[in-house]
């Protein structure tokens, strides 16, 4: 492979990770701020997932086939490219997207906590898989592994605060 399509695959595979763990994690943060239940965090975590993961592989897909156009590239290697990307986008998507429910999925298949400590694990492992996702950045690219994973931790956080706060603000308006 080249460097070049080593780097696309890179962009397109934290991209979808990124997105992955801090939407699942905003609705998770979000449910948590209105007081709902576990049950409700691991459905809208999972309908999160299927759907955002999906709509963003297919968004990738139609963005690099509409640049290909653009640019006049029509050969077999660049379909091939261009769903791939899109199979890279759609399962760090998924993976990454798992990490916030893990500890509700723990939780709910026999490894029992209140759902405010569930929330705190998640925040946890969130954290660990943000600021991973970012350091492991560095593997194809030049700077710091943990001003990178520091970045991204601090990018996902920001969104969960506005999520965490959404929900609660809007529990208390219903």
């Amino acid at each position: 492979m080249t460097k070049k399509l080593h780097s696309q695959w890179l962009n397109v595979a934290v991209f979808g990770a990124n997105d992955g763990i801090v939407t699942t994690f905003a609705v998770v943060a979000g449910v948590t701020g209105a007081k709902l239940s576990t049950e409700v965090v691991l459905i809208l975590g999972f309908a999160n997932i299927a759907a955002d993961a999906l709509s963003m592989s297919l968004g990738n897909y139609l963005g690099e086939k509409s640049e290909a156009r653009a640019r006049k590239k029509t050969s077999q290697g660049l379909h091939w490219q261009v769903v791939s990307g899109s199979v890279v986008m759609f399962v760090s998507f998924v993976l990454a997207g798992l990490i916030p429910l893990l500890p509700y999925l723990l939780n709910y298949f026999g490894c029992p906590c209140a759902q405010d400590q569930q929330f705190w694990r998640s925040i946890l492992t969130t954290s660990i898989g943000l600021f991973g996702i970012g350091s492991a950045r560095t593997l194809l690219t030049k700077g710091s592994w943990w001003r990178n994973g520091l970045e991204m931790l601090l990018i996902g956080g920001v969104a969960a605060v506005v999520a965490f706060t959404t929900g609660a603000l809007i529990k208390g308006w219903l």
